[in-house]
């Protein structure tokens, strides 16, 4: 399997080598040159193999040949340690939890895949790798763990100052070793963006060998296929595939299900749910693309007002418009709204949904409503005590802590606060 870059302007590289360049030196995103078509045989029958299995199944095709497939499954059981499962809400609504890994968030498996290929691809090398990577919430406390005293590797993590919760800025900061943190005096997009510009900084990358972390490396993005695959194995509707709705910021994880449709997962629809960061929502209703400066939110990990991998969408679409809006709609939701949802479904069905799971229920509950006869699924991305600042107010009370959780608390911060200037940043790389 190779990939191309989306801008048509580099090289194909088999996976070792995008994962290890994180993005095309052309700017674009590498793109399997060939989606897999996964065998009937297996798709009908998810039912009879194990979690491990799937994921092999699945990935494989992409890394056949980088890795060899002892070492491959050995990275794949330590990547799906934990459960994805399946909750009933109602008759017509079903969650998906993918928060049962050790950072409590679906961003967990991305990252601990791609940071045991990444270990596996340096183990020979003298040089030491940086990875460098913005977040929006989540990704920076899973890439801060799946990567945490890797040998060979040193993580450089940027977050917004004050649009991160608290849960997830000690995650992200509290480790050390080879997890560096900055705190940077701006946006989401422009954390993003200062990581653009190191990736394309000549001069830079001459002196230090960097990577990426965030979904725009396919280490990163293809295994959240996996989620979409345990979703099926548990739906006990066979005649009849779910809607699934995914809460949606930077775009890697619906891109995933997306691809894993395209190989064959029976899956009727898509949702992608956004909060007041619209900018998905309002070219699927105009048919015009434009990004816009994000705005924060309470579902703060989906704050991003230029998706890096909606790129990777329209690619899977061949740019088809038409294509993309019969198998993907949006939805976005207001924080009042999203509040709401919480309450209601706490109220409702003794179900605690995060503001991101609450933002992906009440889209899958709009579109329902004009589709009779149809049942979805709603991604649960991340444990609601990552947000208890923001969840307990509203359901008016405590949430148990997790263990984890609880050390956590007593941990502290350790980060660098920097402007969100790039020459600042290059300055600290090359200084570290």
């Amino acid at each position: 399997m190779f990939f191309y870059s989306t801008n048509n302007q580099s090289p194909k590289v088999n996976f070792k080598e995008a994962t290890i360049k994180g993005q095309a030196p052309d700017k674009g995103l590498y793109f399997p040159e060939k989606i897999p078509v996964l065998p009937g045989k297996f798709l009908e029958n998810l039912t009879a193999y194990s979690k491990e299995e799937i994921a092999f199944n699945v990935i494989h095709p992409y890394t056949a040949a980088t890795i060899p497939e002892k070492e491959l499954r050995d990275i794949i059981e330590e990547t799906v340690a934990f459960e994805f499962p399946l909750v009933k809400l109602n008759v017509t609504i079903f969650s998906l939890e993918l928060f049962h890994g050790p950072t409590l968030a679906f961003k967990d498996v991305g990252a601990r895949f791609m940071s045991r290929c990444l270990g596996y691809f340096v183990k020979n090398q003298d040089k030491k790798i940086t990875v460098l990577v913005a977040t929006s919430g989540d990704t920076g406390g899973a890439v801060a763990n799946g990567f945490y005293g890797v040998d060979g590797i040193e993580v450089v993590i940027l977050y917004p100052s004050g649009q991160v919760s608290s849960i997830q800025e000690l995650q992200l900061t509290s480790l050390g070793r080879n997890i560096k943190t900055l705190e940077i005096n701006g946006s989401f997009d422009d954390c993003q963006e200062m990581v653009k510009q190191a990736f394309m900084d000549k001069d830079l990358n001459k002196q230090l060998f960097l990577t990426s972390a965030n979904s725009i490396n396919v280490a990163r993005w293809l295994p959240q296929q996996f989620y979409y695959f345990y979703a099926l194995q548990q739906w006990n509707n066979n005649e009849r595939p779910p809607v699934i709705s995914v809460p949606s910021g930077n775009f890697g994880n619906i891109c995933a299900g997306l691809l894993a449709h395209r190989s064959g997962l029976p899956v009727r629809h898509f949702i992608a749910a956004c909060n007041a960061n619209d900018v998905v929502s309002s070219y699927l209703e105009t048919g015009k693309y434009k990004t816009k400066k994000s705005v924060s939110t309470i579902s703060n990990a989906m704050d991003v007002g230029s998706p890096s991998n909606f790129v990777r969408i329209l690619e899977l679409f061949h740019h088809q418009f038409g294509d993309l809006k019969n198998v993907l709609s949006s939805y976005s939701i207001s924080d009042e709204e999203t509040k709401t949802t919480i309450k209601e479904v706490f109220a409702n069905y003794k179900y605690l949904a995060d503001p991101h799971g609450a933002v992906g229920y009440l889209a899958l509950k709009k579109y329902l409503e004009t589709h009779p006869g149809d049942k979805g699924i709603f991604l649960e991305t991340a444990h609601p005590v990552k947000f208890y600042d923001v969840v307990e107010p509203v359901i008016q009370q405590k949430i148990d802590l997790p263990d984890s959780i609880k050390s956590l608390l007593k941990s502290k911060k350790k980060a660098t606060v920097m402007k969100s200037k790039y020459d600042d940043l290059k300055e600290f790389l090359l200084k570290k």
